[in-house]
């Protein structure tokens, strides 16, 4: 991790601008809008998903915005989202980034007789890049380290 004595106002813009396009993701996810998520990446994005972070092979590896729509949609079969943003670190050179930012993300799944609870702790291994002055995902792996799932109180 790096220590910034000082940093030019361009690359504060920069880095908040990047920690607001992470949060504007998983508002994006919660409230179910997937359009919303799906224009914060690049028209020939990456998304690539681990389930298991351990293993070498993603589960699965979509290309371009457009194959997006249901995998974001899917999150639907829940009751109930919530995404809780960690840590997150950044680097920028001109204008593309990398970084590294973890999430405890809560799915909530209610039927007749039952509520449950699945909580995951996932990180992103994500590639910025500032299109027209704005700051999007070029490529998003999603790592998942561990899932816990349980019933869930009312």
């Amino acid at each position: 991790m790096s220590i910034h004595k000082n940093i030019s106002p361009e690359e504060a813009a920069d880095r908040l601008a990047i920690r607001e396009l992470i949060d504007r993701y998983a508002h994006c996810a919660d409230r179910r809008d997937a359009k919303g998520q799906m224009s914060l990446f690049t028209t020939d994005t990456n998304f690539i998903v681990f389930m298991d972070s351990q293993k070498a092979e993603p589960t699965y590896e979509l290309k371009g915005r457009e194959s997006l729509a249901p995998v974001f949609d899917n999150l639907n079969i829940y009751q109930a989202t919530t995404h809780f943003n960690g840590q997150s670190t950044i680097s920028i050179d001109g204008n593309t980034a990398t970084g590294e930012s973890y999430c405890i993300a809560h799915h909530l799944t209610v039927t007749e007789d039952k509520r449950t609870l699945m909580i995951a702790s996932i990180r992103y291994l994500d590639i910025f890049s500032k299109q027209d002055g704005a700051w999007l995902f070029a490529e998003r792996k999603l790592m998942v380290d561990w899932t816990e799932t349980r019933r869930s109180a009312v």
